[in-house]
C-alpha cells in the first residue's frame, strides 16, 4: 500500500513539473537561437570588421590631402653675403693708371675692400602653416590587388560566419534532441519503474499465501529500487540538457528562473529515404564553408603574391603643396602653391623583395597543399556519416520488431508470475529487456538526427534540417 501511494505522489510531481515548465516547439528555440546567440553576433561583428578592412584598402584610391604647422627658431640667420673687394678692385686699378703716386685714396679702397656687405633673407623665427595633397597615379598594381584581397576578407568572414552559423546548428539539434530523447528515456524508466512495483506488489501477495519465498520477494524488491535509481539518473540527466539548451538560445543566467524549466514538443523522428550519396558530396564541394574559406585564403596569397612582385615597377605620384600662412620666409624665395609629378623606385633592397616573393610563393602552395587535405578529410566525414544514418534506419527496423516480442514475453511472464507458473526473475528479465531496447530505439532515433544535422552542415545546408521533423 505505501509503495503505490509513493508511485502515485511521484507520477503527481512529474505532473506538475511538466505544467510548470515552457514547452518549446524546434521551431521556437531555433528563432531566440537566431536571436539571441552570441557565437552568431560575434561572427556577425567579424563580417563588419571585415567590410572596415576592404573599405581601408580602398582609400588607397583616392588622393590624401594633409594639413602641416611649423614654427622653427634659427641658430643662425639666413642671409647673403658679398664681398666689396669685388667693387673695390677695379676703383684701385682705375686711380692706380691716373694717379700712380696716390697714397691717401688706394689706402681707403683697401680697407673698403676688406669689408663685407650682409643682406639678411630670412629671420631666426619662422612660422609656416599650410596644405600638403599627394595622388599615387601609378603603384605597378598594388592597389588593384589590395582591393581584390578586402573583396575576399569580406568573403572570408562571410564563410566564417556560416560555419560558425553550422556549428551553432549542430549545438542546438544535439541539445534539443538530447533532451527530447532524455525526457522519452525518463518516461521508459517510469514505465519501467511501475511495472517492477506492480510486480512488487504480486510477490508481496503471492509470499503472503505462501507461493514464493522470502528471496522471491526480494528480489523483486531490489530490482524495483534499481528502476527506481534509474529513473532519478536520468531525470537528472534532462536538467543537465536544459542547461545546454538555454546555452545556446542565447539565455543569460539571470533570464533563467529555477523554477521555468523547459522541455521539448518535437519529437524524434527518422526517415526511410535518404538521397544520393552523390548529391552529398557535390553539396559538399559546392558549399562546405570549411573548403570555400581555404579557396579564397589561396585566392589571398595569390594577390599578395602579385603585389609582392609589383614591387619592381615604380610609384608614380602627383602632389601639391599650398601655403596658407607664412611668416618669416618671403614668397619669391618660397613660392605659396607648388604642383609637381614624380616617382620612387627600389633599385636594390638587400633581395628583401625576393625573399618576400619566395614567402608568398611557400604560402599559397601551403594552402593548396592544406585544401586537399581539408577536401579528402571531408569526403571521409560525409561517408562515415552517411553510414550512420543508413546504420540507424537498420537499427530502428530490427528494434522494433523486437520490442514487439518484448511487450509480448511480458504480458507472457506477468501473467504467468501471477498464476505461479514463472519466477520473479523471469518477469524481471522480460521489463529490463523491454526497457533496454525501447532506450536502444530511442538512442537510434537520436543518432539518426544528430547524424543527419551534421551531414547537412557538412554540406553548407544545415538550415534543411528544419524540414526534416515535417516530413
Amino acid at each position: 500500500m505505501k509503495q503505490s501511494l509513493f508511485l502515485l505522489l511521484f507520477v503527481g510531481c512529474q505532473c506538475v513539473l511538466y505544467g510548470q515548465g515552457r514547452l518549446l516547439s524546434f521551431e521556437e528555440v531555433l528563432r531566440q537561437m537566431k536571436q539571441n546567440n552570441r557565437s552568431l553576433k560575434i561572427a556577425a561583428k567579424n563580417v563588419e570588421v571585415a567590410r572596415a578592412e576592404r573599405d581601408k584598402l580602398r582609400a588607397a584610391w583616392y588622393p590624401s590631402l594633409q594639413s602641416y604647422g611649423t614654427f622653427v627658431h634659427l641658430s643662425e640667420a639666413i642671409e647673403v653675403r658679398q664681398s666689396l673687394s669685388t667693387l673695390t678692385e677695379p676703383a684701385k686699378a682705375w686711380v692706380q693708371e691716373w694717379l700712380p703716386d696716390d697714397q691717401l685714396i688706394t689706402g681707403i679702397l683697401n680697407e673698403v675692400g676688406r669689408q663685407t656687405l650682409a643682406f639678411p633673407l630670412t629671420p631666426r623665427n619662422l612660422t609656416d602653416i599650410g596644405l600638403n595633397a599627394e595622388w599615387v597615379l601609378f603603384s605597378g598594381g598594388k592597389r588593384i590587388r589590395a582591393s581584390r584581397i578586402g573583396e575576399r576578407l569580406v568573403e572570408t568572414a562571410r564563410e566564417a560566419k556560416e560555419e560558425e552559423v553550422s556549428a551553432q546548428w549542430i549545438a542546438l539539434v544535439e541539445s534539443y534532441f538530447g533532451l527530447r530523447l532524455a525526457q522519452e528515456v525518463v518516461q521508459v524508466r517510469r514505465e519501467t519503474f511501475r511495472s517492477l512495483t506492480y510486480h512488487y506488489n504480486n510477490a508481496l501477495k503471492l509470499e503472503a499465501v505462501g507461493m514464493i519465498d522470502k528471496a522471491g520477494r526480494l528480489f523483486a524488491q531490489v530490482n524495483k529500487d534499481e528502476a527506481q535509481r534509474e529513473l532519478e539518473a536520468a531525470q537528472k540527466d534532462i536538467g543537465v540538457l536544459q542547461r545546454a539548451l538555454l546555452s545556446v538560445m542565447g539565455q543569460s543566467d539571470d533570464s533563467r528562473m529555477e523554477s521555468d524549466s523547459i522541455f521539448s514538443t518535437t519529437p524524434l523522428f527518422i526517415h526511410w529515404e535518404l538521397p544520393d550519396k552523390e548529391i552529398f558530396r557535390q553539396l559538399l564541394q559546392m558549399d562546405n564553408p570549411n573548403l570555400n574559406q581555404l579557396r579564397l585564403q589561396e585566392e589571398i596569397a595569390h594577390h599578395q603574391l602579385r603585389i609582392e612582385q609589383s614591387g619592381y615597377l615604380p610609384d608614380i605620384a602627383l602632389f601639391g603643396k599650398q601655403t596658407l600662412y607664412s611668416h618669416g620666409i618671403a614668397s619669391n624665395l618660397m613660392p605659396r602653391t607648388m604642383i609637381g609629378i614624380g616617382f620612387t623606385w627600389n633599385l636594390f633592397d638587400g633581395t628583401a623583395r625576393e625573399q618576400r616573393i619566395r614567402q608568398a610563393k611557400l604560402t599559397r602552395q601551403n594552402l593548396v597543399l592544406g585544401k586537399e587535405k581539408v577536401s579528402e578529410d571531408l569526403y571521409v566525414a560525409l561517408d562515415k556519416l552517411y553510414t550512420q544514418l543508413q546504420k540507424a534506419q537498420e537499427n530502428v527496423r530490427t528494434l522494433n520488431e523486437t520490442i514487439a516480442l518484448n511487450e509480448e514475453l511480458v504480458r507472457i511472464r506477468s501473467k504467468s508470475f501471477a498464476e505461479g507458473m514463472a519466477t520473479g526473475s523471469d518477469v524481471v528479465d522480460a521489463e529490463t529487456m523491454l526497457a533496454a531496447v525501447r532506450v536502444a530505439r530511442l538512442s537510434a532515433y537520436y543518432e539518426y538526427d544528430v547524424a543527419l544535422i551534421h551531414l547537412l552542415a557538412l554540406c553548407g545546408i544545415p538550415e534543411k534540417f528544419q524540414s526534416y521533423p515535417k516530413q
